[in-house]
């Protein structure tokens, strides 16, 4: 498969997808927009001048024949636990290339397991290619060179711009379904908010609470580091919510609930606007450690989590049209090395440590 300036891009039409078309034909890119609303695409081809093709997940026919000419997809339409599946065996048959920007932790180890399938077929399978995964996954590989003697790994994410539809919907599909955290290189279950934590982000002190991340799988994979804890910064009276989730798990995982959450975000839930990317900021503080009490730390400072989303998948998409594709299950950082965040444009890995 050769590099080029086209790609597939499904779900181009959601929040996200929209920002990365955008930017996409700006920078000389030619996605071929594509999902399964024709009237959306219709109007989003129109408005950016690009090819559009109609190609809905529960029909393989059509997946293949929207990938038939092009060397890869970056899928854009969640929650991809439910839509993940139907794409990657698309790939895999058709033999293209595999990009998504997800964070859940599910689609990243059902990725691991396609490992050899990939391999064989000479697919790159590299779910994740936006924020958080991107700049976290590089910043923990970066730790990790600074201390080769790591075994223990802490990432915390201070971000808070607020959330498009698609994401509002995926972390309703977790509610209740409590937190995991990597034990001596395992997924191991804890309950929902399990542990609280302060972090000085180079802003001061943050009170964070444990979350399901999906750098809870992918730097495992990128650093081999087993013990694994990913943190999100949130007042005290959102910790108490998220503990709540937990008490009610069954209650929040009922059909009618999760219908009643779903259709709620759907009418209220729209996005970041274009003021609060512009304006938004995101910090990562990331630490490891070794079984000898040595430790490194460092915080990395990036633009909002959407801007920052668009950039990360933009530099992996160039990295892989110019043939920058190693066959198999990929995490950003294994793939393109620890610097492949540094050379976006507004991120910073800021000097010195900071004490917790």
């Amino acid at each position: 498969m050769s590099g080029s300036g086209r790609f597939l891009l499904y779900g181009s039409y959601g929040y996200t997808g929209r920002l990365i078309a955008r930017l996409a034909v700006e920078r000389g890119f030619e996605p071929v927009l594509a999902g399964r609303n024709e009237e959306a695409l219709l109007e989003q081809a129109e408005q950016e001048g690009l090819r559009h093709v109609v190609a809905a997940l529960d029909d393989p026919e059509a997946l293949d024949h929207a990938l038939a000419d092009l060397p890869l997809v970056l899928h854009c339409a969640g929650p991809f636990s439910r839509t993940f599946g139907p794409m990657v065996e698309a790939c895999l048959r058709s033999g293209r290339h595999y990009l998504d920007i997800t964070g859940e932790i599910a689609v990243f180890e059902a990725a691991a397991e396609l490992d050899d399938r990939a391999r064989e077929a000479g697919v790159m399978l590299m779910p994740g290619v936006g924020f958080d995964v991107v700049p976290t996954d590089c910043l923990a590989v970066h730790l990790k060179s600074r201390l080769p003697s790591a075994t223990r790994l802490t990432l915390a994410i201070l971000s808070g711009s607020g959330v498009s539809r698609g994401t509002a919907l995926t972390m309703a599909e977790q509610l209740g379904k409590g937190g995991l955290v990597r034990r001596a290189g395992r997924l191991t279950p804890v309950p929902a908010g399990w542990k609280s934590r302060t972090f000085d982000f180079g802003t001061g002190p943050h009170a964070a609470v444990t979350l399901p991340w999906g750098d809870v799988a992918t730097a495992y994979y990128s650093t081999g580091i087993g013990e694994i804890e990913v943190y999100a910064a949130a007042p005290p009276g959102v910790q108490r919510v998220i503990r709540g989730t937990g008490r009610v798990g069954w209650l929040l995982q009922s059909g009618p609930v999760r219908s009643l959450i779903e259709r709620g975000i759907r009418r209220r839930v729209a996005g970041p606007s274009a003021a609060q990317r512009a304006r938004g900021e995101t910090r990562i503080y990331g630490e490891v450690a070794d079984d000898d009490g040595h430790s490194v730390s460092a915080v990395l400072v990036g633009p909002e989590g959407y801007q920052f989303t668009t950039l990360t998948a933009l530099a992996v998409l160039e990295r892989a049209l110019a043939g920058e594709s190693p066959p198999g299950f990929q995490t950003p950082a294994k793939a393109y090395g620890p610097d492949l965040t540094l050379g976006i444009e507004g991120v910073d890995l800021l000097p010195g440590d900071f004490t917790t």
